[in-house]
């Protein structure tokens, strides 16, 4: 039996994903059906897949639920493979602006939106670059990997770091050395982590800092995805690198340029210790019907 699956495709700095509304809970792809539709060459095309959701319509919501009373819509994210994530920054964004396109939330300036996801709940506000996403604490997750990754001749250390997902950060020299990374193939991490990682491929701009904003450069192969053009979750986990190797004086607010474009990282303290804030543009880009078998 076939069914129609109404979308709508939009894109964060060029990550780009399949969005669609199933409030009540009742339409559950497969991994099989989820790959399918991500494919870029026999399906509509997406690095993921977004299930907008009532968080009490799925037992994963329940936490979020709990967490944050008003996190009544949960981001339903999935891998363009069909694998399960806990979250995305750049999903987070453009699933906000998918609920406001869709008339299911309002949103109205200096007022906050909470989200639920696999990682806990995010609040998503308006900023002047678009959306921005408080991403919740972050932590160094004690890990140092050794990282081989083609058109790199020699294994780099990694910095491995958790901001609601996996995340290891490798610094390089210039841009010559990041432009010439082949991210087709999965970089070999040693010790591979328990749930894999994301990537990321970091170089300081000239000068690191200016005025009083930290500027650096990266490139991402992400876990169930492979090299995508931005990674919201990445760029945090990549400032928050650099800032870490700066030490003392490093600034708090960073401008990550990634290759569909620029966000912004900023770092401030809360109750629960230091939280990392995602700002960038959300853009919803076209509608459709799929039929799926």
């Amino acid at each position: 039996m076939s069914f129609d699956l109404r979308f709508t495709k939009g894109h964060g700095t060029g990550n780009d994903f399949v969005l669609f509304s199933d409030p009540v809970g009742d339409t559950e792809l497969t991994p099989t059906q989820i790959a399918a539709v991500c494919d870029r060459h026999f399906g509509v095309g997406a690095d993921g897949f977004i299930r907008a959701v009532r968080s009490a319509s799925l037992p994963a919501g329940a936490a979020a639920i709990a967490e944050d009373p008003e996190a009544t819509w949960f981001m339903d994210y999935w891998n363009a493979d069909g694998s399960v994530s806990e979250m995305c920054g750049n999903g987070v964004r453009v699933f906000t602006r998918f609920l406001l396109d869709q008339g299911l939330v309002e949103l109205a300036p200096g007022e906050s939106l909470a989200i639920g996801t696999r990682a806990g709940v995010r609040r998503v506000s308006h900023s002047e670059h678009g959306f921005e996403v408080d991403m919740g604490a972050w932590r160094l997750d004690g890990s140092e990997p050794l990282v081989r990754v083609k058109g790199l001749p020699v294994a780099r250390p990694g910095l491995g770091i958790d901001v609601g997902n996996p995340h290891v950060v490798v610094a390089l020299a210039d841009d010559d050395e990041l432009g010439g990374l082949d991210l087709g193939y999965l970089p070999i991490l040693d010790p591979v982590p328990q749930a894999g990682a994301n990537v990321e491929f970091v170089v300081p701009a000239e000068p690191l800092v200016e005025a009083g904003v930290g500027r650096i450069r990266m490139r991402v192969h992400e876990r169930g995805s492979g090299e995508t053009l931005s990674c919201g979750t990445g760029a945090v986990a990549a400032a928050l690198a650099v800032r870490h190797w700066a030490g003392a004086g490093a600034p708090t607010e960073w401008r990550v340029q990634v290759p569909g474009g620029v966000v912004g990282v900023r770092m401030f303290d809360a109750d629960d210790g230091e939280h990392a804030a995602l700002s960038g543009p959300a853009e919803l880009v076209f509608d459709g019907v799929l039929t799926l078998a």
